[in-house]
């Protein structure tokens, strides 16, 4: 199944208003700095929210409905985020790189708790919560982006979980990380476990090549490269306990 899907419709609504809908627009208020609670209750710190970002030029002028105009702006972040990169890429590899710094410019991160939010259910196809670890989602859609756009195969098939995105793809596109001068920008890296443990534990998309280091943009990440981290950074990481799948055959 691909990720690639609409995003989920607009429905208009005011103060008193109550259910998901109103909880996605107190989602969007938080992530452009107008934190308010995650209630689902279109109260009055939620009218008032609105009301400073409309005012802030970022939608149209206030008038206590928040319509498809207003959710659209507050939602402009993701809508920037899925839209085709331009100019159009020539190949698939420069497709993936230039899809994932489209998606990282955007900044998606958590919000409301852990693997929670609306990045997170772009990412993980409507799911969300403290189980699903999304940086194999982030990678999945970004890869699904950049083929849609291209009119091209997905080239590698996917999994949220690392290891099975690994054990699905062995064949004539695993690249171990003894071998770095095979990597190219596009591949994927995945972080295999510490110790005695067998399989990965976190994964990304290679955006640069050196010597002694890839440099990746990645999801469920943060600055110290946590694999349970919040957000989609650009990290810079050497070679260490990283495998790589190729996304060309």
């Amino acid at each position: 199944m691909s990720p690639i899907r609409p995003l989920p419709p607009v429905i208009s609504c005011a103060r008193g208003a109550k259910g998901a809908h109103v909880k996605r627009i107190q989602e969007w208020l938080t992530l452009r700095g107008y934190g308010v609670a995650l209630d689902g209750d279109f109260g009055p710190a939620t009218e008032r929210a609105l009301a400073m970002f409309c005012a802030a030029g970022a939608a149209a002028s206030w008038n206590g409905v928040a319509d498809e105009i207003v959710v659209n702006a507050l939602e402009r972040p993701m809508l920037d985020a899925v839209a085709d990169v331009r100019p159009v890429p020539d190949d698939l590899r420069s497709a993936v790189c230039d899809v994932a710094a489209q998606h990282l410019r955007e900044h998606p991160r958590e919000v409301g708790g852990q693997n929670r939010g609306p990045w997170v259910r772009l990412y993980m196809d409507g799911r969300e919560g403290k189980d699903w670890k999304w940086c194999a989602g982030f990678v999945w859609y970004v890869l699904a982006q950049a083929a849609k756009q291209l009119g091209v195969p997905m080239p590698l098939k996917p999994s949220y979980s690392c290891s099975t995105f690994v054990e699905r793809n062995r064949g004539g596109r695993f690249l171990p990380g003894e071998s770095p001068q095979l990597v190219r920008r596009g591949d994927v890296f995945f972080v295999r476990r510490a110790g005695d443990d067998a399989g990965y534990q976190h994964t990304g998309i290679v955006v640069d090549v050196q010597p002694d280091h890839v440099v990746t943009i990645e999801g469920n990440t943060n600055d110290e490269g946590s694999r349970e981290g919040y957000e989609v950074c650009r990290r810079v990481r050497a070679y260490g306990r990283l495998d790589f799948l190729s996304i060309a055959g």
